[in-house]
Order: C-alpha cells, then sequence, then structure tokens
C-alpha cells in the first residue's frame, strides 16, 4: 500500500488514517504461532515493516510474549503505540521508527519473524532468507506473508516469481516450508475493498485541498486497483511458514 512515487510517502499516514490492519491478517499470524510453537510467553516475536502494529498487538494480547514491531513511518508508530497502550499490552510491546534494511544486522535471537505484505524489500526471497535467518534462535521460524503465480500460469510480473522460483530460493537459503495458511479470494476482496474505499476517499479528500498534486493522488488510486486486481484474480496468497533445515550429523 506504499505506492512507488516518493513524492506520495507524507501523505500515506492521512490516506490510510481509517484503517489498522494494512498488512497481514493477525488471527493468521497467531493461528501459525499456536500450531507450530509452545511455551508462548516465552517467545521474542519480530515484526518487520509493522505498519501500525496490529499484528504485534494482536499477538501480545493472545500469548503475553515480547513484540517488537519496526517501520519506517512515525505516525504508523505512534499509532501502534496507541493501541498497544488501549489493548493493555504496552509492557509487551516495543515499537520504534527506522529503516529495517539498515537494523537488520543488529536484530539477534527472535523466535518468531513476520515479514508481511511488505514486498521484496531485502530483495528476492533468497536474499531475503539469508538476511533474516541470522535473526532467529535455532529453531525459529519466518511468518513471510506474500504471493506467488501457480507454475501453470500465463501471468507475469516484475516483483511476483512463480511458485517453483520462490521454493528453489526457500531451499538456496538453507530453509524450508514447513506449512502455509491460504487466504481465500472472497477474503482478499473484503478486505481490498474496505481498504480501497477508505483510501480513495481519502484521496479524493486530498485532491480538493491540493489540486496541483491531482494526478499523484489519481496515480495513487489506479496503482491500488491494479494492485487489487493483481491480488485476487492473478496470484495465490499465502502466508508461508518457513525455518531453517536441520543439519545433519556426519
Amino acid at each position: 500500500m506504499d505506492g512507488t512515487d516518493v513524492a506520495l510517502f507524507p501523505y500515506l499516514p492521512y490516506i490510510l488514517q481509517d484503517t489498522w490492519e494494512i498488512g497481514t491478517s493477525p488471527s493468521i499470524v497467531i493461528d501459525l504461532m499456536r500450531k507450530h510453537v509452545g511455551n508462548h510467553a516465552n517467545l521474542k516475536v519480530l515484526d518487520l515493516g509493522c505498519g501500525k502494529g496490529a499484528v504485534s498487538v494482536k499477538v501480545a494480547k493472545a500469548f503475553g510474549c515480547h513484540c517488537h514491531g519496526i517501520d519506517a513511518i512515525p505516525v504508523f508508530i505512534d499509532e501502534a503505540k496507541g493501541k498497544a497502550k488501549e489493548y493493555g499490552v504496552e509492557q509487551y510491546c516495543h515499537f520504534e521508527v527506522g529503516d529495517i534494511r539498515t537494523m537488520v544486522d543488529d536484530l539477534k535471537g527472535f523466535d518468531i519473524i513476520v515479514l508481511g505484505s511488505i514486498g521484496p524489500v531485502f530483495g528476492n526471497h533468497l536474499q531475503t532468507l539469508t538476511i533474516l535467518k541470522t535473526c532467529l534462535t535455532p529453531n525459529g521460524l519466518i511468518i513471510l506473508d506474500d504471493g506467488y503465480i501457480e507454475n501453470d500460469s500465463s501471468y507475469s510480473h516484475s516483483l511476483i516469481q512463480k511458485k517453483s522460483t520462490v521454493m528453489k530460493h526457500i531451499d538456496n537459503a538453507g530453509m524450508k516450508l514447513i506449512d502455509e495458511a491460504f487466504t481465500s479470494v472472497d477474503e482478499i476482496k473484503e478486505s481490498d475493498d474496505f481498504i480501497f474505499n477508505k483510501l480513495k476517499a481519502r484521496c479524493q479528500e486530498l485532491i480538493v485541498r491540493e489540486p496541483h498534486k491531482t494526478s499523484l493522488f489519481l496515480d495513487y488510486i489506479a496503482k491500488q486497483e491494479e494492485e487489487n486486481d493483481v491480488l485476487e484474480t492473478k496470484i495465490t496468497c499465502s502466508a508461508m511458514v518457513i525455518r531453517k533445515k536441520k543439519k545433519i550429523p556426519i
């Protein structure tokens, strides 16, 4: 939801002010954590590109575990802190403003890393997993909310890979896919429609306020429509649970 024109970035807090959950579904993350890890209260969770903190806040509420969320937009972090207080989990949640690309080298010892719907910030899947696995405990998990193109599809996209390529990258990173949670098309469409209608209305307000930037806001609306079509009709969306391969003793 961040667009591609940096001129738009200062307006994102206004455009997205009506939506708290702007990325990965917290309920999916919670379900996957219940399924694949135990000792929940002692877990350390790293939420990269955390947005307004919906995943971290709801995970902390569900398990009483410690969550560290990082996002580049200060207003989003302010809202995340407010939500943590509202939900009574401020003692479990630490939110900070920063560039996850430069901060990741100093982030170690996490049991769960959530990388939710933020695109190829670290590069392709091989580059991303190679970087992030150094932040994990030996048995830690990465929950990667992403999309891929089915192998038999004729569709192509510069930033979205075929499933076979994603699986190859996971393997080459020394990791393995252990589970996937799929989001149905109806669920995706319902979420897309809700967010899109809100952001479109806010963009229209900005056009009235700043008519000299009309093309900036109209381009953003058009890109979101295009993105929604891709999510709903062209690719498979899933939350992939990825773990380091076990070393085989010689």
